[in-house]
């Protein structure tokens, strides 16, 4: 064959190639509205399976079933199992260039995990397994529901989050997103798998508000009520309650789902209180990291100390242990032990849990802004000692001079101030009442603890009616206060206490200025501050009005004690709490939640936002004093 016949047969084929490849390219130009019309309507139908299939597991899981109802709920998960490949699927073969570059590392581990669930109806149990612990797995229900519900949350969290790109009122959101989980939560702790006995839906959604509120007040004993699993959706419920509702959601949208609008990102900024844009996701990281390793090591120390003191089995210690940690970094308060941390032999038992106790309370109560800035200071010690021993001088962090700010020093001054305070009166004054009977040791644990405790965790180790008057209303102080902003910890919070202190010093001294460790403290945080104290005292005796109405054959003295220690999310009570009526309990449960979106932000997120104009009114003086 010629030369030129060669070449005119490799020019038959390219001409052959381009015109398959425009056809290509015609067929895909015309067919991605089909292809696009049929991927939002996968997304829908996903969205709605993965609904299903979360209360479908529920059900499966929270109630005895015939063989009957266990296969229809197993259908039922099949088909949406279903629905999950063909969405996957679809996505990996139609639509690869926007899967692959807005998916992440874990969404494509849970993706593959999907697809391997089809391994059982392509390729049935073999005869002769290569691994048989590996083919029990695959094989097993459990890796399909797990598998299922690892795929449904992640996609439930990433609709959630492109609805908040939506410009939904962040305040507002976050608001309802309590509401919806405590209502959530309500129906969990009263499925017949989560409690030995039964409970009312009062009872139910009083414990639940209590638990995503982070308050510990209880109208039933835990230990007796709840069985594993409802002890188990408790701790869950004071998880989200305490780290908050968008930052799972975010948490999982962001890294594990791919790209967000700029509006969520920059809402979520502000929640979680990161400096910018790109160090969201390290930050978010780092809160999170930073809750499992103290909730891990707190629960460990807490294993240590109690190990073969409790006549406990070693499943139910590292499930004590595990429970406490979480409630005490939480600030929660609930507990699993009777009579709770008062409970006799932690009391006559190795005291170290109390200290531990105290430690993962302040831990948790000190506030995400300052764990965030105390992180990037120790970064910049490193360097600096870095640079030393490498005798660089030129680099901007090793000549750094303010490494904490404002609001970090101001919040450590406070709290230590409030901490120490607190018990070394509890010590004065209890000495000789509740205190009584105790070594010298003990005595000062628990005033330590008691000190620690009512600032928002709410354990009781000495019963609270036992106290003195004094002591209460120091306690009811402390309560008040709280602990520090954007922490698991209520009440009005550190930072308002301190800006309220320095707005009088600079009223009483003259001064032009309100100032703390040369910064300027913004005019907007003095009036935040004054809104802030005003409202929780309004709120606080409209409660307690309301509710010694409700309860006019208890004790005022308890019912003042509860009332805040519900509004501000305290959980501590003086022994009432089972003995309230169901119109009070719904009353303590909007004090609950009220105490944990904040008053402030709840009106802000209702209330029409002032438009700006420019105009300025005539000044003029209010007679104040």
């Amino acid at each position: 064959m010629s030369p030129s016949n060669h070449k005119n047969i490799f020019q038959g084929i390219g001409a052959r190639i381009a015109l398959m490849r425009h056809a290509t390219l015609r067929y895909g130009h015309r067919s991605l509205p089909v292809i696009s019309g049929i991927s939002q309507a996968l997304i829908v139908i996903s969205v709605v399976a993965e609904i299903v299939c979360l209360v479908a597991l529920v059900i499966r899981a929270g109630y005895d079933h015939n063989p009957d109802d266990v296969r229809r709920i197993h259908n039922l998960l099949r088909l949406c199992q279903g629905i999950f490949i063909t969405n996957v699927s679809f996505n990996l073969i139609f639509n690869p260039r926007n899967t692959f570059r807005n998916t992440r590392t874990v969404k494509w581990i849970v993706d593959i995990a999907m697809l391997v669930t089809l391994l059982p109806w392509i390729y049935p149990h073999p005869e002769h397994p290569w691994i048989p612990w590996l083919e029990a797995i695959l094989y097993s229900n459990k890796f399909l529901y797990g598998c299922m519900a690892a795929y449904s949350v992640v996609g439930l969290s990433f609709a959630i989050f492109k609805l908040v790109g939506r410009r939904t009122n962040p305040s507002l959101l976050m608001s309802c997103s309590f509401l919806v989980f405590i209502i959530i939560g309500s129906f969990l702790l009263m499925l017949p798998k989560c409690s030995y006995t039964d409970i009312s839906y009062i009872d139910s959604l009083f414990v639940s508000t209590s638990a995503i509120s982070i308050t510990g007040l209880t109208p039933i004993n835990v230990a007796t009520t709840f069985t594993p699993l409802g002890q188990l959706i408790l701790a869950i419920l004071i998880q989200i309650g305490a780290l908050g509702v968008m930052t799972f959601t975010s948490f999982f949208a962001l890294f594990f789902s791919g790209e967000a609008s700029i509006y969520s990102q920059l809402m979520l900024k502000d929640m979680i209180y990161s400096k910018s844009m790109s160090s969201l996701i390290p930050t978010l990281l780092y809160i999170l990291g930073f809750t499992i390793v103290v909730e891990a090591t707190g629960a460990l120390l807490i294993f240590v100390s109690v190990h073969g003191t409790l006549g406990m089995t070693l499943p139910d210690e590292i499930a004590f242990s595990a429970f406490h940690a979480i409630s005490a970094f939480c600030n929660a308060g609930f507990s699993t032990l009777p009579d709770g941390m008062a409970n006799p032999m932690l009391l006559n038992g190795n005291i170290s849990i109390y200290w531990i106790m105290s430690a993962i309370i302040i831990a948790g109560s000190i506030g995400f802004p300052i764990l965030v800035n105390l992180r990037d200071a120790i970064a910049i010690k490193f360097r600096q000692v870095k640079y030393r021993l490498h005798r660089i001088a030129k680099d901007s962090d090793a000549r750094q001079v303010h490494l904490y700010n404002m609001n970090t020093k101001i919040v450590l001054v406070t709290f230590t101030i409030l901490f120490v305070a607190g018990a070394v009166i509890f010590f004065i004054l209890e000495y000789n009442n509740s205190l009584a009977g105790m070594t010298f040791w003990q005595k000062v644990t628990q005033s330590v603890f008691n000190s620690a405790t009512p600032r928002s965790a709410g354990f009781s180790s000495v019963n609270p009616a036992g106290f003195l008057n004094t002591t209460l209303l120091v306690v009811l102080f402390l309560m008040w206060v709280g602990g520090a902003a954007q922490s698991t910890a209520g009440g009005i919070k550190v930072n308002t206490l301190a800006a309220i202190c320095l707005n009088i010093r600079a009223i009483v001294t003259g001064a032009p200025k309100v100032v703390a460790f040369n910064r300027t403290v913004s005019t907007g945080s003095i009036r935040r501050a004054n809104a802030v104290v005003a409202l929780s005292i309004i709120s606080y005796l409209l409660f307690s009005v309301i509710l010694v109405g409700l309860e006019p054959d208890l004790p005022v003295r308890s019912l003042l004690f509860e009332s805040c220690s519900a509004l501000f999310t305290v959980g501590s009570s003086l022994g009432i709490t089972s003995q309230l009526s169901d119109a009070s309990e719904v009353l303590l449960c909007v004090a609950m939640f009220l105490g944990r979106v904040g008053l402030i932000s709840l009106l802000t997120g209702i209330v029409r936002r002032h438009r700006q104009h420019n105009i300025v009114y005539p000044a003029d003086n209010i007679i104040i004093n």
